[in-house]
């Protein structure tokens, strides 16, 4: 309840429900999967740990050590495994009893593992990262596309308000040809933003694991296919259940006393399963965005993609007219324009526009507000006036 607290003043900036469609459904993993999962993994790990205990050492009865001060040094203080221990079999008949932990010495090469006070925070900071580039776009998108398709947005509407209505709308990508550019240019920016947030992502996750994540996931499978007596669990080596920790005394002469503790990290049965899920996850994630963002660039900067796909039928002389007259920023504009009206709708705005641009209707007494649109574009007043009035 406390962290529900906490989270709560975010509610207001973290919202991903809008009135217009702006981006495409791998954009979308970004915001509305991804980073509600990260907050979602970084909720249980903190109840995880508030409400159970994520360690708990074992000691020589005989050392009379608080139980709880051990606890916390250790927790505090970070763990260690033994690496020369993680590939030999443990149990009965050995000195080993589980991987990565038995006797050691001062020469013996130590790997110590400090991720699990951080793992919530990291988890919610990089929840945060996923976040970003959505908040950029529509930040600096600032309500065009909302201003655009409102005065079409309504479900029930005479026949003669929706003509004018896409004929208004069609005046002002003709005003405006060739100036949206720019608007296309952020999009993308923002697009690309998302593959780098999560090449980021599993760059920083390796580093804040110890170069062990990059593998992880090839470790897994590899681990599930290997006999059972040979293989020894990867999730195990990066995720040890069970640490050591020194715990240093002073003894009733003031000689150090050195205590051998044994420690149960029971919270990396979870963060096991959360970060073989993340690696997988990523690795989708980015292989999706950035087939997707090609996917979009040809779609964009090749003229004749670009209008067969608005279309999705054979338009002719219409077809001609688009590819030939449209830059990539109006193609763009067309693309989010299909995606958030009805398909009748959206061909009519085509055969409009392309009857603007062949001429056909330039000098039509019903157009009167080319001026009104062209000035609106170089004045950067608000779109509503022209499209909704």
């Amino acid at each position: 309840m406390v962290l529900l607290e906490l989270l709560a003043p975010l509610t207001g900036i973290i919202r991903v429900r809008s009135k217009v469609n702006l981006d495409n459904m791998v954009f979308k993993l970004h915001y509305k999967v991804t980073a509600p999962m990260l907050f979602t993994f970084c909720l249980l790990v903190t109840t995880r740990n508030m409400t159970g205990d994520p360690i708990n050492c074992v000691h020589d009865e005989n050392s009379k050590l608080n139980d709880d001060v051990v606890n916390t040094y250790c927790w505090v203080h970070t763990t260690y495994t033994l690496p020369k221990y993680l590939h030999r079999r443990s149990g009965h008949g050995t000195n080993i009893m589980y991987p990565g932990v038995g006797p050691a010495s001062d020469n013996d090469e130590r790997r110590y593992h400090a991720y699990y006070q951080w793992v919530p925070f990291v988890l919610f900071i990089q929840g945060m990262m996923f976040y970003v580039p959505h908040w950029i776009w529509r930040t600096v998108e600032n309500g065009k596309m909302d201003s655009l398709v409102a005065g079409l947005a309504v479900p029930v509407m005479r026949r003669e308000d929706r003509q004018e209505k896409i004929s208004r709308l069609a005046e002002y990508l003709y005003a405006s040809v060739h100036n949206h550019n720019f608007y296309a240019f952020k999009y993308f920016i923002c697009e690309l933003m998302t593959i780098a947030m999560t090449l980021f992502n599993m760059w920083f996750m390796d580093k804040f694991l110890g170069g062990m994540f990059y593998d992880y996931g090839f470790k897994v499978i590899e681990f599930t296919e290997m006999e059972q007596v040979d293989r020894t669990d990867p999730m195990i080596e990066l995720f040890p259940r069970i640490t050591k920790c020194d715990f240093n005394m002073f003894g009733p002469s003031g000689t150090i006393e050195k205590h051998d503790i044994l420690c149960v990290l029971a919270i990396n049965v979870l963060n096991e399963k959360i970060y073989v899920f993340l690696w997988f996850w990523l690795l989708i994630l980015a292989t999706l965005s950035s087939l997707g963002f090609i996917y979009r660039l040809l779609i964009c900067c090749i003229p004749y993609l670009s209008i067969e796909f608005l279309s999705r039928r054979s338009l002719g002389k219409m077809s001609a007219v688009l590819t030939r007259q449209l830059q990539v920023g109006d193609r763009f504009i067309l693309y989010v324009l299909r995606n958030n009206l009805e398909l009748f709708c959206f061909t009519s705005l085509l055969e409009e526009l392309t009857a603007r641009l062949s001429g056909q209707l330039r000098n039509h007494p019903d157009n009167d507000i080319t001026s009104e649109a062209a000035y609106m574009m170089n004045e950067d007043i608000d779109i509503d006036r022209i499209i909704t009035r």
